[in-house]
């Protein structure tokens, strides 16, 4: 098998699922393919929705003493929760992480589904999840977390893609090149940050006052329907973007 690692998720993290899902779903033009009652032993509730073949997650504490709600009440409500990988070999990439001073948070391993968390404090702003399943190498394959027909629920009429990743941090670079050695790709040098280019999207590392997932680019079909939808859920739009679920959602074409 070919090495190769893909973005294959971005987790957002809010206080209740509700309205932020309904809002993504109706301003992006998306739709829920799954929710997932397994991950009720962490006290939490969740909800997917594709956008194209990356999958965004919203996930809620329904409890205290989560490590969601904890996060939560770490950042203010500001700032993504996760950045989850596929890859061919979620065990190598973990023992590099743990090499380079990053500790293994969780390993989850429900056949065909094998993933490696790793732990949020040593990656710094989000935790990183690297994650295979069998038999699904391709990007519209299986994918347990989503359900057993995520591919249904793909709509493109609104959004077409998620091609973006912001992350902040008062030392970009230094976190850029951090994730990087960690997920095995080389940082390169944008401005005053960073980036890493995956296959299908890029991790954008720019200066901010804390270390967070900031934002998310996505590809849209018309940038002022998607504008006009956020005003009309009452959220502040400033040019091409506004903030939901904790983080910066940037429209382009």
């Amino acid at each position: 098998m070919a090495s190769y690692l893909r973005l294959r998720q971005i987790c957002l993290v809010a206080p209740h699922l509700e309205p932020v899902v309904s809002d993504i779903a109706a301003i992006m033009g998306l739709a829920v393919c799954y929710r997932d009652g397994n991950v009720a032993k962490y006290g939490l509730e969740n909800a997917l929705l594709p956008v194209d073949t990356i999958l965004l997650e919203v996930v809620a504490p329904l409890q205290d003493g989560t490590a969601a709600g904890r996060f939560i009440e770490k950042t203010g409500g500001r700032g993504g929760y996760m950045a989850i990988f596929c890859c061919d070999d979620p065990d190598a990439v973990g023992r590099r992480a743990n090499a380079l001073g990053v500790r293994t948070a969780n390993v989850i391993d429900h056949a065909p589904y094998h993933g490696v968390q790793l732990h949020p404090r040593d990656c710094r702003a989000a935790f990183i999840e690297l994650n295979h399943t069998a038999g699904s190498d391709d990007i519209l394959g299986p994918y347990p977390p989503a359900g057993p027909d995520w591919q249904k629920s793909i709509r493109k009429d609104v959004t077409q893609a998620l091609t973006g990743v912001e992350m902040q941090s008062p030392d970009p670079r230094g976190l850029a090149e951090h994730w990087g050695k960690i997920i095995g790709i080389a940082a390169t040098k944008l401005g005053n940050g960073a980036e890493l280019k995956l296959p299908n999207c890029s991790f954008r590392f720019i200066e901010g006052d804390s270390e967070i997932m900031s934002g998310l680019d996505f590809k849209v079909c018309d940038v002022a329907r998607v504008c006009d939808d956020a005003k009309a859920k009452r959220h502040v739009v400033s040019g091409n973007a506004f903030a939901l679920g904790g983080v910066t959602f940037r429209v382009s074409t």
